[in-house]
């Protein structure tokens, strides 16, 4: 639970009733839980969670299904699953939308599983389903070493584009290229833009978690034609946009978020994920990336550690 906004010390470990499974709903035995960006901000007070979601943090989750709810079907008790949440990951038992569910895929650890489901419908909803991006094109990705950025990288490659990314060291671009990254752009001392355009035409897709630090130069980065997909706003939240710039190239803007969506709508996006992109991860051509595995019980020091940077990918939370 959080005690009270704060830093990671607010976090506290402590006994709250068992949730129950309502009318198609399903309860998880959960085996881990990962750490996102949006468990930090709700932790220091400035992401409440959506009306009628778990208080307790963790938008993601790995374990087996200990009960179903009233009018589910497709699903077993003892089943792997993972899921999609809007909150209550960092828990021994959750309950989840039974749209929200996935299988444990093929090939992959059940507790590795547990940093899929918020990467993969966020990777798949915004560069696939919003975004379209295609065979041929360019993808560029802002902060290649995160979760989402790891994961985007794969994709993107699986998916036949050529993938640029930025990221603040070059061991982490180093890490990317072994991912399939084309185009490494160190953030700090390069000019994304020019290193951009002087490998190619531009972005046909970019995947932006700054926000409006990045508006500017991201409508300078776009291709003819391209399409600019904010998900985050760690640079900020208020920016000036060039209507002119993004008339001539015939250009998109788009903003999206994934937690308050409807029900309805995360199991449009699980179902895809299910039917297009699990396939690709089964194949191993996208794999899960782990940087490392805490405790449930420590998760301040889980949070601590993605607040410091220099993790490559996902930071999992076991039960064990």
């Amino acid at each position: 639970m959080i005690r009270e906004p704060g830093g990671p010390e607010v976090l506290e470990w402590t006994e709250v009733p068992d949730p129950a499974p309502g009318p198609g709903e399903v309860l998880v035995e959960v085996a881990a839980s990962a750490v996102n960006r949006a468990d930090l901000l709700q932790r220091q007070g400035r992401y409440p969670p959506p009306k009628g979601a778990s208080e307790i943090p963790g938008l993601e989750c790995a374990g087996t299904v200990a009960e179903l709810g009233a009018g589910v079907e497709g699903w077993s008790v003892g089943d792997e699953v993972c899921a999609l949440l809007s909150g209550g990951g960092y828990a021994e038992r959750v309950a989840v939308p039974a749209g929200q569910l996935l299988p444990v895929p093929a090939e992959v650890e059940p507790v590795t599983a547990a940093g899929l489901p918020e990467v993969a419908c966020t990777v798949w909803s915004n560069v696939v389903q919003l975004a379209h991006l295609a065979e041929g094109e360019v993808l560029l990705v802002h902060g290649g070493a995160g979760g989402i950025g790891t994961h985007a990288i794969q994709v993107g490659k699986a998916l036949g584009a050529t993938v640029a990314v930025t990221a603040g060291s070059a061991e982490r671009l180093e890490r990317c290229r072994q991912l399939g990254a084309d185009i490494t752009i160190n953030y700090r001392e390069q000019d994304f833009v020019a290193e951009l355009r002087r490998h190619t035409r531009g972005a046909d897709v970019i995947l932006d978690n700054m926000g409006a630090a990045y508006l500017g130069r991201n409508v300078d980065a776009l291709a003819t034609g391209g399409r600019l997909v904010i998900i985050g706003m760690q640079g900020g939240v208020k920016g000036e946009l060039n209507i002119g710039a993004l008339l001539a190239k015939r250009a998109s803007v788009a903003a999206t978020g994934l937690r308050g969506r409807p029900i309805e709508e995360k199991a449009e996006i699980v179902a895809a994920v299910r039917e297009h992109l699990w396939p690709l991860v089964e194949r191993g051509s996208v794999r899960p990336v782990v940087d490392q595995v805490v405790p449930m019980v420590d998760a301040a020091r889980a949070h601590r550690a993605l607040e410091d940077g220099g993790i490559f990918g996902k930071v999992l939370l076991t039960r064990s």
